[in-house]
């Protein structure tokens, strides 16, 4: 198609008699070109069309006129002049011409039809040819076609077309992607609204593969770069796309941990350092079995290894932004830094339990599941290798950084039950000049949200809890037993009601962190007068109900049950402690005693986790009966039979040498030797 020379072409007004200065083509004019059937003419408007919208702001805010003339435009002629644009040929210059105006034509309309008419094919069908042809455009129009997909996405029915093309289609755009960072919001946007849709288990498995095969193209596009922006991108994505939607064992993980090693010992600036730790955050979140092995570990050994640079970096972060971040809570930066900060506890988290296997590794012994010890056999290969002495500096660090956390949680719950709520900024921070001398002001929470809904408080209880559950220091275990108003108040705002609403659940870090802290007699005493028992035991006793029944317990999700078992295990801890079991902890025998254990029947035999249970239940509540005084032993003659009972025929439903095999041994033997 020839392009003609439109450079001094008028379309005058149709007044012959107006002043020179007021003749412009007007818009009849322009559409009567436009519905030509001869593309010269179609050109020749299209060209004026643009050159009108331009310079014309006060018919921009015409909605009815926008829309009508962009009816007047034949969506088969835009194509024509994109598809002609993106061919090689003798007339190169006419050729990019084409495809220079109909991009710029597509990206007004894009920015100025009023939305619903952005839901519309005519513009949403362009967006195939609007993503092949950044391979053959100008930087200008590159940037042009940029900005118009990052509007059409926006839209769901843009979204959705995005989302359709095929990873070939997406390849023009992930190959400038490291000079254009636009683009990874353009596919942030099309995989998180266009993929709302997809309802079949085939659909979303398609859209899964895509979705993998394109993080390991910008991956790939990356490659030689800093991968600053590849990095949050990768982030976003994974903590924000639907579960059913994310990769699994994806090939590109060791790729991005290679990123993210070389931008971490790089002289990392405010934005690198953000980017690696909130990417190695998401990552071992979700896939916490193989990110640690190509994130902490070393193919050979080093004096220094990076998992310890790492960390290292990590621990100064927190050190460094904790103690200045309560008075940050309502500030614009405070979600990014919070991210931040978030990222680093799960990462301190996941580090910590390979430290643990390390430190046992060099004790030479490791901790079974029932919780006997044996010999380590277990290659380095899937282990830390640190030196000893790197290993202690590291502990120090970590304690220090858990002991800032501690801190911080400590005048943030404040700040949050009883701090000044709509405190004038100008005192939410800095220091008040009285007659006693110069102190900090209130403590000063959040202005939207409780302290509970915060993620960071999730991953600070998470990693503290891991650390004062396995480490055998006790300095930290009794900083945490300050924090036992906190602990019990997280685990009872964490019920079903708010689970269903959202709300974050506390209950499995709590309860780690209890089984820590209650080694410490500060803990047990803490542990008391917050009312700990009622809260957990109640929650148990709930637990233990709707596991009485087939149905019940078939449908009763194993992370309850999950949490039954550590709870028992908790209670467990408080009643060894205690010298004569209190009469009104009594209730959980009462309780055992009258459980219905369900029927088991063919393949439910197998389950384990609601047997462990069981038993661990039967176990605490033999351990009341063995902790109590005589006399009231003999007022729980008949529930402590019952209890034998339930004991054998769970026995009998269990398989030999498991673990619940075990405990039912135990519970049998402590019974005979009370005499029931």
């Amino acid at each position: 198609m020839d392009v003609p020379d439109v450079s001094k072409l008028q379309v005058r007004s149709d007044d012959e008699n107006a002043p020179a200065s007021s003749q412009a083509p007007s818009i009849e004019k322009i559409q009567q070109l436009l519905k030509n059937r001869d593309d010269t003419s179609r050109f020749v408007g299209l060209a004026l069309l643009r050159s009108v919208l331009d310079n014309s702001p006060e018919l921009q805010d015409e909605k009815e006129v926008i829309v009508s003339l962009w009816d007047s435009i034949s969506p088969k002629f835009l194509d024509r002049l994109l598809r002609t644009g993106t061919q090689s040929g003798p007339d190169q210059k006419s050729s990019k011409d084409m495809l220079d105006l109909a991009i710029a034509v597509v990206h007004t309309f894009a920015v100025l039809l009023p939305d619903e008419a952005k839901q519309d094919n005519k513009l949403i069908g362009r967006i195939p040819r609007l993503a092949t042809a950044v391979l053959y455009s100008s930087p200008e129009t590159t940037r042009i076609i940029i900005e118009t997909l990052l509007t059409l996405v926006t839209v769901p029915e843009g979204a959705k077309a995005f989302v359709s093309l095929d990873v070939d289609d997406w390849s023009p755009l992930i190959e400038i992607a490291p000079e254009h960072s636009h683009i990874l919001t353009i596919f942030i946007w099309a995989w998180e609204k266009g993929t709302t849709g997809l309802e079949d288990g085939q659909s979303r498995e398609e859209m899964r593969a895509k979705i993998d095969r394109g993080i390991q193209a910008f991956v790939s596009s990356f490659i030689g770069t800093d991968a600053t922006s590849l990095l949050e991108f990768v982030s976003h994505v994974l903590r924000n796309l639907d579960d059913r939607l994310i990769p699994q064992n994806p090939k590109w993980l060791g790729s991005v941990a290679k990123l993210m090693r070389n931008l971490s010992t790089n002289r990392p600036n405010a934005a690198s350092r953000s980017a690696y730790t909130n990417c190695a955050g998401a990552l071992l979140l979700i896939y916490p079995e193989s990110t640690p092995q190509v994130l902490f570990l070393d193919d050979k050994e080093s004096s220094k290894p990076f998992s310890y640079l790492f960390i290292n970096l990590i621990l100064t972060d927190l050190r460094a932004t904790l103690p200045s971040l309560l008075e940050k809570l309502n500030d614009p930066d405070y979600p990014r830094i919070s991210q931040r900060l978030t990222s680093a506890l799960d990462i301190l988290t996941a580090f910590i339990g390979q430290l643990i296997a390390l430190m046992e590794e060099l004790d030479g012994t490791t901790t079974t599941a029932s919780g006997a010890t044996s010999s380590s056999t277990t290659t380095t290969q899937s282990r830390l290798q640190m030196p000893p002495e790197l290993v202690l500096k590291l502990s120090t660090s970590i304690g220090e950084a858990l002991s800032a956390t501690m801190e911080y949680l400590r005048d943030r719950w404040d700040a949050s039950m009883a701090g000044a709520r709509g405190l004038h900024p100008a005192a939410r921070a800095g220091n008040a000049h009285t007659e006693f001398g110069s102190r900090r002001t209130l403590a000063w929470d959040a202005a939207e949200g409780p302290a509970a809904d915060d993620a960071f408080v999730l991953s600070a209880v998470r990693a503290l809890a891991l650390w004062v559950r396995d480490d055998d220091g006790d300095a930290l275990r009794k900083e945490a037993a300050a924090l036992m108003d906190m602990f019990v108040e997280l685990y009872q705002g964490s019920g079903s009601a708010s689970q269903h609403q959202g709300g974050l659940d506390y209950r499995l870090p709590v309860l780690a962190a209890f089984e820590g802290v209650l080694r410490i007699p500060r803990g047990i005493e803490a542990f008391a007068a917050q009312d700990g028992w009622r809260v957990l035991s109640a929650d148990l006793l709930k637990i233990l109900e709707e596991s009485s029944t087939t149905s019940a317990s078939s449908s009763l999700p194993e992370a309850d049950l999950i949490r039954g078992t550590r709870i028992a295990l908790v209670l467990q801890i408080v009643v060894e402690s205690e010298g004569s079991t209190p009469e009104d902890w009594m209730g959980v025998v009462t309780a055992v005693a009258a459980y219905d254990a369900p029927a088991m029947e063919g393949e439910a035999q197998d389950s384990e986790t609601l047997l462990d249970f069981q038993a661990d239940v039967l176990q605490l509540a033999t351990a009341l009966l063995e902790n109590a005084n005589p006399g009231m032993r003999k007022r729980f003659v008949h529930s402590s039979a019952d209890i034998l009972g339930v004991a054998k025929e769970l026995k009998s439903k269990v398989k030999g040498g498991s673990v619940a095999a075990e405990t039912l041994e135990d519970v049998l033997s402590t019974l005979d030797t009370l005499g029931v």
